[in-house]
């Protein structure tokens, strides 16, 4: 098979489509045919030399694909051989087949196209998890989503929304301001000009940014607020004020998904199928996929996602 291959950490330009060794399935795994995977800042990391695969997993990026299934291994009692799923991966995505732990598969949503399913697993995996499972976010409370553009953000909008909660959103211009606002963001600050603080406080906040938002963040969490990391675009050290934590009685957790266990793995797509995927069906909430890239120009593609100027998720396709 082929497969995006990075040659040497670097720029987009190291990433190449080339002939692979093709993998099989193994007990508990099932076989995907890709039709399409999606580009995530987890892969740009990797292609940087920053986050290297957690071990057993492929050495190509891409954390979530969609397809058909062409072989299952032993111990798979679903999906079945011929079945259109997506899937949460620990890498290889960026190529024509890729082997996953069933517990990691789904259906493909009612009303959802097969390519552009390739953008749900990662995001809805990281929002159910972060915003829901450990952030306990519930109706009447406040989210604050930062990047409301990328392809998180535009999925915590939806699904916060969906479940009864205020939203408000981070983005860079007037543009995404108004395409967040269209998903249901109640308040859409441009962190340009405006200071996200002034329109809470939050009871949970999901931020991609880390050390460069860390006080601010603090700040602006209501009393028994989440503070929940995801990402350090504004990087990793920064002085935290233990004291206003206390009298906020506030939590501040920092997450990963990619190098967790299989078993919390299939526990938080166990809650995605559950929960979010009926939101999918009924049209509460909706992949939001800025654009389709042939997969043999992943490095377009990462150059697309570095400039920052899509709303959504940008797909690869086979």
């Amino acid at each position: 098979m082929r497969a995006i291959v990075i040659r040497e950490p670097g720029e987009p330009d190291v990433l190449e489509w080339t002939t692979v060794p093709d993998p099989a399935a193994g007990p508990g795994e099932v076989l995907i045919e890709v039709a399409a995977s999606a580009v995530n800042r987890a892969d740009v990391m990797q292609r940087l030399g920053f986050y290297p695969p957690p071990p057993g997993a492929p050495p190509y990026p891409g954390l979530e694909v969609s397809g058909r299934v062409v072989e299952i291994g032993d111990g798979v009692a679903w999906p079945r051989p011929g079945d259109e799923v997506c899937a949460l991966l620990a890498g290889g995505g960026y190529a024509e087949r890729v082997a996953v732990p069933a517990a990691q598969v789904l259906p493909i949503p009612a009303g959802v196209d097969v390519v552009d399913a390739a953008g749900l697993p990662e995001v809805a995996s990281t929002v159910w998890s972060n915003v829901f499972m450990l952030g306990r976010l519930r109706a009447g409370e406040t989210l604050l989503a930062h990047g409301g553009g990328s392809g998180i953000g535009t999925l915590a909008i939806q699904l916060a929304k969906a479940r009864g909660a205020r939203v408000v959103c981070t983005v860079g211009s007037e543009e995404k301001a108004e395409r967040c606002r269209a998903l249901g963001a109640d308040v859409a600050v441009n962190y340009r000009t405006g200071d996200f603080v002034e329109s809470g406080p939050y009871d949970v906040i999901l931020d991609l940014i880390g050390a460069k938002y860390l006080a601010r963040n603090v700040d602006a969490l209501a009393v028994g607020g989440r503070l929940m990391v995801i990402g350090l675009q504004g990087g990793t050290k920064a002085e935290l004020d233990i004291g206003k934590l206390l009298r906020k009685r506030a939590l501040v957790h920092p997450t990963t998904l990619r190098s967790r266990p299989v078993e919390e793995k299939a526990e938080i797509v166990a809650g995605v199928r559950e929960n979010v995927w009926p939101l999918i069906a009924s049209g509460d909430v909706r992949p939001v996929i800025d654009r389709r890239v042939p997969m043999a120009d992943a490095a377009r593609a990462h150059e697309l996602l570095e400039e920052s100027g899509h709303v959504g998720k940008i797909l690869l396709t086979v």
